[in-house]
């Protein structure tokens, strides 16, 4: 085993109160590539800080390899005295080191280089210090969240960064995908202390069940042998003639460890308020189309979302995917075609800038909307203190302002506000941001289980996976061009779907240059033709088309029935599936359709 290059032995650090950290530990040796996990509020940041030297512990041992480089990721960046974005990310490098990496990287993250920084959004400057911290490729590289802000191509090109990358890591990521793909060890800090696995993130969760478990067992055999000593204490012959000090001070000292013993912080409990149940119909969009100057937004797009559906919107930042959202709400009106909202709507929504949240409100006058001390769950009155606990806030907190919270406290208090109030139509634009594995789990339990209908943006590919059941996606990937299309399933879904019809446009371009070829070799008195079978599909498809959209059309009639679901659930769900299967047929169709038509208009001239 190599030498560390960075160490952190028994680290104590409290800000006044119960300490932050109380004997962590943290190793780093080179080619490790660690995530580091843990609940909101337990000290991630901060130890990672200490590790970057710009926290100093009150007391533990910090070790450096005095030839060691170490680049932290800032989550405020200081652009003082740059002019650019180019000249910041270079002031990183250090003697010897390739120039040529900040543009690699700035290209690969979105930016040119010539920006000033003073004019840069949240999201670029979190580009341009990854760029700044990258370039240098350091012995040791500390990233505190670094795909917020990015949007999925950027995540997927920097997780192949981060894997091939000569540095050792040390990451903090609500992003499960990410951490499963980047990391090969897992630090978990808890209640102040850290333990080790020598496995990815993929394997933390079972691992960590099972070191709770333990703990338990362990504090309930504790309890026991606490009765058992003080049963002797009452009841033991020896005891009653005399005292036998060791003994005491034993069970002094079991009962002090009982009563100390600070179990693991509770998982957030709360359930969507009840509203009055929407129409069947949420949301029909016809043609719709949206363009800023020549730039086409969204070119004509058609959708139904019904209640119970759960659909995501993924994309590049820049593609459209809020312009989009806002449409189908009716915040936005489209350039043509029409949008449609059900009835009985009651909508909330969860903003991924925070724009609801008055930094200087406090926690319970924004949960109660200013009215007092209770607030209305469910039809229940709640004092606001006991509501916060839900959410893991403290009673002290109620009347702290919003401006004290950290990212992941001000998304669980938006969670928090959201939730007490009665919805059926819920519009989540980025949820994840800055949630806890723990938060994120409950974010996952609400959106699967709701009964109602969600629209949801998100760049986190395991929450799409385990939440939406479509997933609306640009039609060209790279270079978005206004076309939108709904995928049935998650994000892994999409992907698959989308290869499949990747695949087979290249088979309609290899058979539309092959006739090309033929033609250019044969004499002029020789003309390749369409072959029997792709003239017998071209004639056909459009009629099996006519079937699938009559039989979709047949279905929806049926499924319009606002009492069918209720009356008859399992017909539902299988008249459900089956329109899910014609029009994923039809998709199918229409593509194939399309591929032997633009090969007949080759061959014919």
């Amino acid at each position: 085993m190599a030498p560390p290059i960075l160490s952190l032995d028994d680290i104590f650090l409290s800000f006044g109160g119960a300490p932050l950290l109380a004997g962590a530990n943290l190793q780093i040796e080179p080619g490790d590539k660690i995530c580091l996990v843990g609940r909101n509020g337990s000290g991630k940041s901060t130890l990672l800080k200490i590790a970057a030297g710009l926290v100093e512990a009150q007391s533990g041992e910090v070790f450096r390899h005095p030839s060691a480089t170490v680049r932290y990721l800032e989550q405020a960046p200081d652009f003082a005295g740059f002019n650019t974005v180019q000249a910041y990310a270079e002031a990183g490098l250090g003697p010897g080191d390739d120039p040529y990496r900040v543009t690699y990287l700035l290209s690969h993250l979105g930016l040119s280089g010539d920006e000033d920084p003073k004019m840069l959004s949240g999201g670029e400057s979190r580009r341009a210090a990854l760029a700044r911290v990258m370039a240098p490729e350091p012995d040791i590289l500390l990233l505190d969240e670094p795909t917020n802000h990015l949007d999925l191509p950027t995540i997927e090109w920097l997780e192949g960064e981060l894997q091939k990358t000569r540095s050792a890591l040390v990451l903090i990521s609500h992003d499960r995908r990410f951490l499963e793909k980047v990391s090969t060890a897992t630090v978990w800090l808890d209640r102040g202390t850290s333990r080790r696995l020598e496995r990815g993130f993929a394997h933390f969760e079972a691992w960590r069940d099972q070191v709770l478990e333990a703990e338990e067992l362990e504090q309930h055999k504790l309890g026991k042998s606490i009765e058992r000593e003080e049963h002797w204490l009452r009841y033991g012959v020896t005891a009653r003639r005399k005292r036998n000090m060791r003994r005491l001070g034993e069970l002094q000292t079991m009962r002090s460890n009982y009563r100390g013993h600070k179990g693991p912080q509770g998982t957030v409990q709360a359930t969507v308020s009840d509203a009055q149940e929407s129409g069947k119909l949420v949301i029909e969009a016809d043609k719709i189309t949206k363009s800023f100057g020549e730039r086409a937004i969204v070119t004509p797009f058609s959708i139904r979302v019904h209640r119970g559906d759960c659909i995501g919107l993924v994309g590049p930042n820049g593609a459209g995917k809020t312009t989009l959202l806002k449409m189908l709400t009716g915040q936005l009106s489209p350039d043509s075609g029409i949008v449609k909202l059900g009835t009985n709507l009651e909508i909330a929504t969860l903003d991924q800038k925070r724009e609801d949240l008055d930094p200087e409100d406090t926690l319970a006058n924004y949960l109660t909307d200013g009215r007092g001390e209770n607030l209305l769950v469910n039809g229940e009155q709640r004092h606001v203190t006991g509501y916060m606990k839900e959410f893991l806030f403290q009673p002290e907190q109620a009347r702290t302002p919003i401006r004290n919270l950290s990212g992941g406290e001000r998304a669980r208090l938006m969670l928090a506000r959201i939730l007490s109030r009665p919805t059926n139509l819920l519009i989540l634009d980025e949820p994840t941001n800055d949630l806890d594995i723990e938060t994120l789990d409950l974010l996952q339990e609400i959106v699967a289980g709701f009964p109602g209908t969600v629209i949801l943006v998100s760049h986190d590919r395991d929450f799409l996976d385990r939440t939406v059941t479509s997933t609306i996606a640009p039609a060209v990937p790279d270079a978005p061009d206004g076309r939108w299309i709904e995928y049935a399933g998650g994000y892994s879904d999409m992907l698959v779907q989308r290869k499949g019809a990747l695949e087979e446009r290249k088979r309609a371009e290899k058979a539309a240059e092959k006739p090309k070829t033929q033609q250019a070799t044969a004499s002029s008195s020789s003309k390749v033709k369409l072959s029997f079978k792709q003239k017998f599909a071209l004639e056909n498809l459009p009629k099996e088309m006519a079937k699938a959209e009559a039989e979709i059309a047949k279905r929806e009639q049926v499924m319009a029935d606002p009492n069918l679901f209720t009356r008859d659930p399992a017909a539902f769900n299988r008249l459900a599936g089956e329109m899910e299967k014609l029009r994923g047929s039809l998709t199918d169709m229409e593509e194939e359709w399309l591929a032997l038509e633009m090969l007949r208009e080759e061959l014919e001239g």
